[in-house]
């Protein structure tokens, strides 16, 4: 799913916020006698030595059987205990069975309000009592020598619709997409407010997807694991938490105390700037069933998130009256058990608004089209054929413009070596049907199509085709009256008749194809035309698991408006498009169909 961008500075919408401690004023803490008073009495309260013996108030994850050297030992990346960065910081409050509790991870939000603290939902319901936010916070220091001071929070805003699971503050359903909070503070013991104290703040950021190359994760592990109460840092790849909205990590070291920690695409070392997309919560509060240290989740900030800021920046009453929370959906309706059955497919604008649509043929003969948006993301089914005997016959397909009219058409190829064109194809139906070439015909060896802009450009959609013995056949002027002028790019041979799926694209800048090999090999070959088949390019060597890719096509599905992205249905039917994928790496990864749903 692609989140739409919201400027920060715009936020002003339907946002909520759940009020906890008593609202202060809405404007920045003003310069006077008064600025700093609470911080200054909690100063009196928040000695070294009870900071350094607060208990963990969070739970406790833990390292798998070994614990922490079992995690290196198995491969994983690692956590790196260091001193801490100034925009991120840890809770202390007065409400634990103890007297004293050390509490998640909070980091500083750049507004105009200058006193905003992200962290995780679920943290702020156990907030019962007083608390203080104390930046890049060092064990054995009193809250006068702290770097920046102490900060007293205000007030808190999670959203109302974050209901956690009876006697608990996490969740594991939809609704942990929620598990974030906001809180206002007031000014430290010095009276400047907490982005004026601290030098900046981190920019709240959409997610735009899941799949990040590099992210940060910042936090404060509880001192069972952490002594000398140090922060932890890992930077890793993200990708989607399965049937949420949430973003997921590998890294060991995260136990009790990271939840809230800002997930930062762009971090450095005690800078005063950055973008956070996330912060570490979500599903069962931020990490898996099992409770382990290196397996963290957390919500991908879109539009909620978003108005949820607004609210706390403007210091708004909450709203009530927010519709239900439908979590996620996949951007293909369905289910796994459904996509299982999906023969065929491949890709064009058949709805005729400028945006690639996606075109499915059914193991049970049935024929739809899915509208897409332009985002990679997709409209409601429009069934062209219900269930029938005829299309089970289908074999392999094309789509493309092959009568030159601007319209894209359909090319099919039957069981029993019969194909047609149907030059019309759209949301009324597949339109006039013409024979290309007879039944049982030599058209009975052509076991794949792939379409695709072969001869730089010019004209009418050109046609490849692998035969069964291996051969390589490119037709150009292919058209209502036949297929063209056909050249043989590959004579018969044996490493062709092991290409299990094939497809044709726009991969870097030139016209070619993609090939998913027996063996799971992929690879892409640009610049396919006449003359050969191009350059070839390895994306991934023999593996196990694109042997499971059993249906894919290439097509115009994001903004960028070319042809690269690469849709896959697996063999458990989740269904995955690869956006922007290039001519050496595959693009970012996003779910359209959940697996296991």
């Amino acid at each position: 799913m692609r989140w739409t961008a919201v400027a920060v500075a715009a936020l002003c919408g339907a946002a909520t916020g759940l009020a906890a401690p008593a609202a202060q004023a809405a404007s920045p803490v003003p310069p006077g006698p008064s600025a700093g008073q609470e911080a200054r009495d909690a100063a009196r309260f928040w000695t070294a030595q009870r900071m350094a013996g607060a208990r963990p108030l969070d739970g406790l994850r833990k390292a798998p059987d070994g614990g922490r050297q079992s995690v290196a030992a198995a491969g994983r990346p690692q956590g790196t205990l260091f001193p801490g960065t100034r925009l991120v910081g840890t809770f202390f409050g007065s409400d634990g069975p103890s007297g004293t509790t050390w509490h998640c991870t909070g980091s500083v939000i750049d507004t105009k309000a200058r006193n905003i603290v992200l962290t995780a939902a679920h943290c702020a319901l156990s907030m019962k009592g007083d608390y203080v936010f104390v930046p890049k916070f060092v064990k054995g220091a009193s809250p006068d020598r702290q770097p920046y001071g102490i900060f007293h929070i205000q007030r808190l805003f999670t959203d109302p619709r974050y209901v956690p699971d009876k006697g608990s503050s996490t969740t594991k359903k939809p609704v942990s997409d929620l598990d974030t909070t906001f809180a206002r503070v007031s000014a430290n013991q010095r009276g400047q407010s907490l982005q004026d104290a601290v030098g900046g703040g981190l920019t709240f950021t959409p997610a735009g997807g899941y799949t990040h190359k590099n992210v940060t994760v910042v936090g404060y592990p509880s001192s069972k694991h952490n002594s000398a109460g140090s922060a932890v840092k890992c930077t890793v790849p993200t990708q989607q938490l399965p049937g949420y909205r949430q973003m997921s990590m590998t890294c060991g070291g995260y136990y009790g105390g990271v939840s809230g920690s800002p997930w930062i695409t762009d971090y450095k070392d005690d800078a005063q700037t950055g973008h956070v997309i996330g912060n570490l919560g979500g599903y069962n509060g931020g990490g898996n069933d099992a409770d382990v240290d290196y397996i963290s989740y957390a919500p991908a900030f879109g539009d909620d998130a978003a108005n949820l800021l607004a609210e706390a920046v403007a210091n708004q009453t909450p709203r009530t009256d927010l519709p239900p929370y439908k979590g996620y959906q996949d951007p293909l309706p369905g289910g796994a058990a459904r996509w299982q059955k999906a023969a065929l497919l491949t890709s064009a604008d058949y709805t005729g608004d400028g945006l690639g649509d996606l075109f499915v043929v059914w193991s049970d003969g049935g024929v739809t089209l899915y509208a897409g948006d332009g985002k990679g993301g997709f409209g409601a089914e429009q069934r062209l054929l219900k269930a029938n005997t005829t299309w089970t016959h289908a074999r392999t397909l094309a789509a493309g413009d092959f009568t030159g009219t601007g319209h894209p058409g359909l090319l099919v190829r039957w069981s029993d070596g019969e194909t047609t064109l149907y030059p019309q194809v759209g949301t009324s139906g597949l339109g006039r049907e013409i024979q290309m070439a007879a039944p049982r015909s030599a058209w009975t060896n052509a076991v794949q199509f792939a379409a695709g802009q072969f001869d730089g450009g010019k004209g009418s959609t050109d046609l490849l085709v692998r035969w069964s013995d291996g051969r390589l056949t490119l037709y150009t002027g292919v058209g209502a009256g036949g297929f063209g002028t056909g050249r043989q790019l590959q004579a018969a041979n044996g490493t062709w008749t092991k290409a299990a799926l094939l497809t044709g694209g726009t991969f870097g800048t030139a016209a070619g194809l993609l090939v998913r090999w027996t063996d799971g090999s992929l690879d892409t070959y640009t610049g396919t035309s006449a003359a050969g088949l191009g350059v070839r390019h390895r994306l991934a060597g023999p593996n196990g698991l694109w042997p499971h890719a059993q249906a894919l096509t290439t097509g115009d599905l994001t903004p960028d408006h070319t042809g690269d992205d690469l849709a896959v249905r697996w063999s458990d039917g989740e269904t995955t498009l690869y956006a922007d994928t290039g001519a050496t790496s595959l693009g970012t990864e996003n779910t359209l169909v959940t697996p296991g749903t």
